[in-house]
C-alpha cells in the first residue's frame, strides 16, 4: 500500500480521491505550495513523482507533525498544562495554575469555574480516581489542595467521553503528580516572601499554641474531658439536665487567655521549604522506581476592609448594616508524596499516596452599625485543619499486540476539624465605652467533617487494524465508588446569672471569663441545633463501551454511551437521641451517550465537533436544611432537601492549528441547554446575608474561545539581549453568555416553603445570567527564554468580569463579584556556585493592586457588600540540585 503525505495545498486531492477514488488516480500530483515548517518531500512523494502511472493509492493520510502528542492521543477537546507550563508561571498550587487555561477562573482561591459553571459541574480526579473534599459547602475537592511541585501535569477535558464520571457540566480536571524518574536527583527548595497589606504591619493575633507554626496543636484545642462526656451523655448542656455546679465545671475545663484574647503584632514574612528525590533500579522483574516530595509552607494573609448589607427603602438601595472588619490569617501547609513502579515491557504498576494538610489560624474583628440594633463589635479566633490523604494503586498491561488492560484502586479520606471557633460580642454603653454582649450568641463552637471515598475501575481495549495506517480501537469499562460523608457540630453560650457590674463587662475577655466568673456571675449553656448533625452518602456504579476509530481516511471518530446508576442520601442525626430521618434520598439511572468527529483536513489543521449528555448533581451539604455559616463570608447558608439532578446537553466545536513545533492557534464554540440548574438565592433572615439552595426551571450558556501561541527569534543586529532570546507571546479569550429560562407557569420547591411549590419568578428573572458566570475571561503572557543565559522570564496577565456570586432577596439586585485584572511577573535563572546547580526564581503578584469588591448596585447606589484590598506579593527562592 502507498501513501502519499499532504500539505495544505493536498486537500483537494483528498477531497477528490475519497469521493472519486478513479479520478484521483488519474491526477497528477500537484506542486506543494509552502506551507510552515519544513517542506520537502517524503519517499514516498519522490517515487509517485518518478513513477505515476504505476501507482496506485489505496488511502490518503494527513501527517500533523506539529500537533502536540497530547492533543494527537486525546479525541476530545482538551487542554493541558504541563510541568513546563508550571514551572513558567510559579503558580503554588492547582488552582492557580488553571485560571492560565482557557475558559477557566478561579474562586476564592480555590474553587474552578468552567465556562462559567460553578465547581459543582465540574469534577477533580488524581490519576484518574474521584477524591472527597473537606469543605461543608462543596462536595468538589478544593484544588489549593495541590501544591505545584507534586504535580507532573493537569488535563481539562471540556468534551465529555464516556470513560469519565457523568457528572460533568464545565469538565472535568484530572492532576497527574509526578512520576519517578530515571536519573537518581535530590533537590531542595527554600522561599520567602511578603505582602505590601501584611507583611511587616500591625495585625490581629491570638496566642493558640506553642506549635502553632508547625501546623499541628500541642493539645491546648483538644475537647476537654468534662465537655466530652458531656458531649457523649445525650444530654443538652443546660440547667434542667445539670446542676449549677457541674455546668461550672464543664464551663471552667474551657481554655481561656490562650484562644480567646485577641491581640495585636507585627506580621512575620512568608516562607517555604520543600525537597524532592528520586531514584530509580534495575531488578529481575522490572525497573523499580521510587519518589519523594515533601513540603512546609507558611504564610500570612491580612484583611482590612467593609462588609455592607443593603435594602430596599422607597425604591432606593440603602445601606443597612454597615461594618468595618480587620482579619489577620496565618496559613500553614504540609504535604509530602510518596510514589513507587515497577514496569517492564508489558506491564506497569503504580502506587502513589499522597498527604496534605493545610491549616487556618485567623484572628477577626468587625464592628460598626447594626440595622436594627446600632453599634455592634464581634471578635472570631479561629483555627480550620483540612487534612487529605490519598492512596492508589493502579496497572497497565499489554495481553496482546492488540489487548490492553488497566484498572486502579483508590482509597482517599479528608478531613476538617475546627475547634474552639469562637465569637464574642460587644456594644456601647452610655459612657460610650466598650461593654460585652453576654448571652447573645453562640461564643464557642466545635465541629468536625469527614470525607471519604472508595473507588476503583477496569478498562479492556481491544485495537482493530483497519488498513495499514488505520485501526479501531473498541474500549469497555466498568467503575464504582462510595462517598460517605459525616458532620458534627456543637455550639455553646455563656450567659449571665445576675446582673454584671459596669467593671465586669468592660474588661477584657479572658478576666470576664474567668474561672473566678464563671459559676457565680456566668454559666454555660448550649444552643446546638437537635439535626444538627447529617451524613451523607453517594453510590456510583458505571460501566461504558466506546469507540475510538480512523473511519476514513482523515476523519476520527469517538463514540460511546456511559450507564451510571446512583443513590444519594441525606441522613439527619440528633445529636442528643441519637435518631436519624432522611433529610434526602436521591435514586437515579442514566444513560448518557457521547460522540466526537475530529476531522484533520490539512496538514497541522484539525476541526472537532462533539456533542454529550451529561448530568450534575447536587451536593450534600446543598441537601441538608440546616443551617451553616461560611467564615470567608460570615454568610449563613442553609440546605433546601427538595433539589433534584441537573441535566445537561452539550455541544463543542473547535478548530485547532499547530502551524508549528509548540505554537498554535485554535478557535471555537460551545453550547449547553441546562434542566434544573442549581442556583444560590439570598433570602430574609435576621441581621445578615442568609443564602439558600435552588433549582432553577432552565437555562443555556453559549460561548466562544479563542487561543494562541507563538513564539519570535529575532537576528542579531547588535541588540544581543533581543537576539539571544526566544520570546514568547501566548494569550487565549472566553466570551460566555448564559440566560436562565423561566415561564409563567415554572414552581420551585424551597426549603423555606417546606417543598410547596411556588411561582418561580417570585424568586429569579426570566433572562438572568446564571450564577458565577463571567462574559469575559482572558489570559496573556509575553516572556523570553534565553537558553544561553539559562534564564526565563514571564508577564502574566489574568482579567475575570463581574459574575454574580448570589441571587438577591426577592425584589433586590444580586449580589455582583468583580475580580478585575491580575499583573503578575516570574523570573527564573538556573547558574552554578560552587560546583553545585542553583535555581533561583523571582515572582511579583498582582502588580496593579486590584481589590477584591463585592456589591449590589442599583441605579446610582452601591453597597460594598464585602471589600478589601489584596496588596502586592513578592516572594524569591533558591533550589539547590544534587
Amino acid at each position: 500500500m502507498k501513501t502519499v503525505t499532504l500539505t495544505l495545498s493536498g486537500v483537494l486531492l483528498a477531497t477528490s480521491a475519497l469521493i472519486a477514488p478513479g479520478l484521483a488516480y488519474a491526477q497528477s500530483t500537484p506542486t506543494p505550495v509552502e506551507a510552515p515548517g519544513p517542506t520537502t518531500q517524503t519517499p514516498a512523494e519522490e517515487a509517485q513523482d518518478a513513477e505515476p502511472e504505476e501507482n496506485q493509492l489505496d488511502e490518503i493520510v494527513v501527517l500533523g507533525r506539529y500537533i502536540p502528542e497530547p492533543n494527537r492521543q486525546s479525541p476530545e477537546v482538551a487542554a493541558f498544562l504541563t510541568s513546563e507550563d508550571l514551572e513558567r508561571t510559579g503558580d503554588a498550587n492547582a488552582a492557580e495554575a488553571l485560571t492560565r487555561v482557557t475558559g477557566l477562573s478561579i474562586v476564592e482561591g480555590r474553587f474552578i469555574y468552567v465556562r462559567g459553571l460553578g465547581e459543582r459541574y465540574s469534577s477533580a480526579l488524581l490519576n484518574g480516581s474521584p477524591l472527597p473534599s473537606p469543605e461543608p459547602l462543596q462536595r468538589v475537592v478544593p484544588l489549593d489542595l495541590f501544591p505545584a511541585e507534586i504535580l507532573e501535569g493537569v488535563t481539562v477535558q471540556k468534551t465529555y467521553s464516556v470513560n469519565f464520571p457523568g457528572e460533568f457540566g464545565g469538565g472535568v480536571i484530572d492532576l497527574n503528580t509526578v512520576d519517578t524518574p530515571n536519573e537518581p536527583f535530590f533537590n531542595m527548595t527554600a522561599s520567602i516572601g511578603g505582602n505590601t497589606e501584611t507583611t511587616g504591619q500591625d495585625g490581629l493575633i491570638y496566642f493558640g499554641s506553642r506549635t502553632d507554626f508547625l501546623g499541628f496543636d500541642d493539645g491546648t484545642r483538644e475537647v476537654p474531658g468534662e465537655l466530652a462526656l458531656a458531649f457523649r451523655s445525650g444530654k443538652r448542656i443546660v440547667s434542667s439536665n445539670y446542676t449549677r455546679a457541674e455546668i461550672a465545671r464543664i464551663a471552667r475545663s474551657l481554655e481561656n487567655a490562650p484562644l480567646r484574647l485577641l491581640q495585636e503584632e507585627t506580621t512575620p514574612i512568608n516562607g517555604s521549604f520543600r525537597v524532592t528525590t528520586g531514584a530509580s533500579t534495575e531488578t529481575g522483574l522490572g525497573t523499580l522506581g521510587a519518589l519523594l516530595v515533601a513540603g512546609y509552607d507558611n504564610s500570612w494573609r491580612g484583611r482590612e476592609g467593609v462588609r455592607q448589607t443593603g435594602r430596599i427603602d422607597n425604591r432606593r438601595l440603602v445601606v443597612g448594616n454597615d461594618y468595618d472588619f480587620r482579619s489577620n490569617q496565618n496559613d500553614i501547609k504540609l504535604n509530602a508524596l510518596g510514589a513507587f513502579s515497577l514496569t517492564n515491557e508489558f506491564n506497569t504498576l503504580k502506587w502513589t499516596n499522597l498527604y496534605v494538610r493545610n491549616v487556618t489560624k485567623e484572628a477577626r474583628s468587625t464592628q460598626g452599625i447594626q440595622d436594627s440594633s446600632g453599634f455592634l463589635r464581634t471578635d472570631n479566633t479561629e483555627w480550620f485543619q483540612r487534612e487529605l490523604f490519598s492512596s492508589q494503586l493502579a496497572g497497565g498491561h499489554t495481553l496482546t499486540d492488540r489487548i490492553e488492560f488497566n484498572w486502579r484502586a483508590a482509597y482517599a479520606k479528608t478531613t476538617r476539624d475546627a475547634p474552639y471557633e469562637t465569637r464574642f460580642g460587644y456594644g456601647r454603653n452610655a459612657a460610650g465605652n466598650l461593654s460585652h454582649n453576654v448571652g447573645t450568641n453562640p461564643n464557642i463552637s466545635f465541629s468536625t467533617l469527614d470525607d471519604d471515598v472508595v473507588s476503583g475501575g477496569a478498562d479492556l481495549s481491544y485495537t482493530l487494524p483497519l488498513s495499514d495506517f488505520r485501526e479501531a480501537k473498541f474500549s469497555v469499562g466498568v467503575s464504582s465508588s462510595d462517598n460517605n460523608r459525616t458532620s458534627e457540630r456543637r455550639d455553646l453560650r455563656f450567659a449571665p446569672i445576675s446582673t454584671l457590674s459596669t467593671d465586669q463587662l468592660e474588661s477584657r475577655v479572658d478576666y470576664l471569663f474567668s474561672d473566678f466568673n464563671i459559676g457565680q456571675y456566668i454559666t454555660l449553656s448550649e444552643d446546638t441545633v437537635a439535626n444538627g448533625a447529617y451524613e451523607g452518602e453517594l453510590q456510583v456504579n458505571a460501566a461504558y463501551a466506546q469507540v475510538e476509530a480512523e473511519v476514513i481516511p482523515l476523519v476520527n471518530i469517538t463514540a460511546g454511551w456511559r450507564y451510571e446508576d446512583a443513590q444519594q442520601d441525606v441522613v439527619l442525626v440528633d445529636q442528643f437521641t441519637g435518631s436519624r430521618a432522611i433529610g434526602s434520598s436521591l435514586a437515579k439511572s442514566y444513560w448518557l451517550p457521547a460522540a466526537t468527529v475530529t476531522w484533520n483536513f490539512a496538514e497541522d489543521l484539525q476541526l472537532r465537533v462533539g456533542a454529550s449528555k451529561t448530568i450534575g448533581r447536587p451536593q450534600f451539604r446543598e441537601l441538608a436544611p440546616q443551617a451553616y455559616t461560611d467564615t470567608e463570608s460570615d454568610r449563613t447558608f442553609i440546605g433546601n432537601r427538595y433539589l433534584r439532578d441537573t441535566q445537561l446537553i452539550n455541544v463543542d466545536a473547535r478548530l485547532e492549528w499547530y502551524f508549528a513545533r509548540q505554537q498554535y492557534l485554535t478557535g471555537g464554540l460551545f453550547y449547553k441547554d441546562m434542566s434544573n440548574p442549581v442556583e444560590t438565592s439570598a433570602i430574609q433572615g435576621g441581621e445578615g446575608i442568609q443564602q439558600t439552595f435552588l433549582n432553577a426551571p432552565g437555562a443555556t450558556i453559549m460561548g466562544v474561545e479563542v487561543e494562541g501561541k507563538k513564539y519570535f527569534e529575532f537576528p542579531d543586529n547588535g541588540m544581543s539581549f533581543i537576539a539571544n532570546k526566544r520570546w514568547l507571546v501566548q494569550a487565549n479569550y472566553t466570551f460566555s453568555d448564559s440566560e436562565i429560562q423561566v415561564g409563567s407557569g415554572d414552581r420551585i420547591r424551597t426549603e423555606q416553603n417546606l417543598g410547596v411549590g411556588e411561582r418561580a419568578t417570585n424568586l429569579l428573572t426570566d433572562g438572568a445570567r446564571l450564577q458565577g458566570q463571567s462574559e469575559h475571561v482572558a489570559n496573556l503572557q509575553l516572556g523570553w527564554e534565553d537558553d544561553t543565559d539559562r534564564s526565563q522570564a514571564t508577564i502574566i496577565v489574568n482579567y475575570v468580569s463581574e459574575r454574580i456570586s448570589a441571587r438577591g432577596i426577592a425584589g433586590n439586585p444580586d449580589l455582583i463579584q468583580d475580580p478585575g485584572v491580575f499583573l503578575d511577573f516570574v523570573y527564573r535563572k538556573d547558574f552554578t556556585a560552587a560546583g553545585r546547580e542553583l535555581g533561583f526564581a523571582l515572582e511579583l503578584r498582582n502588580l496593579l493592586r486590584t481589590d477584591y469588591d463585592e456589591f449590589q448596585e442599583l441605579g446610582s447606589s452601591r453597597i460594598s457588600i464585602n471589600k478589601y484590598e489584596l496588596g502586592r506579593s513578592a516572594s524569591v527562592s533558591l533550589t539547590a540540585r544534587f
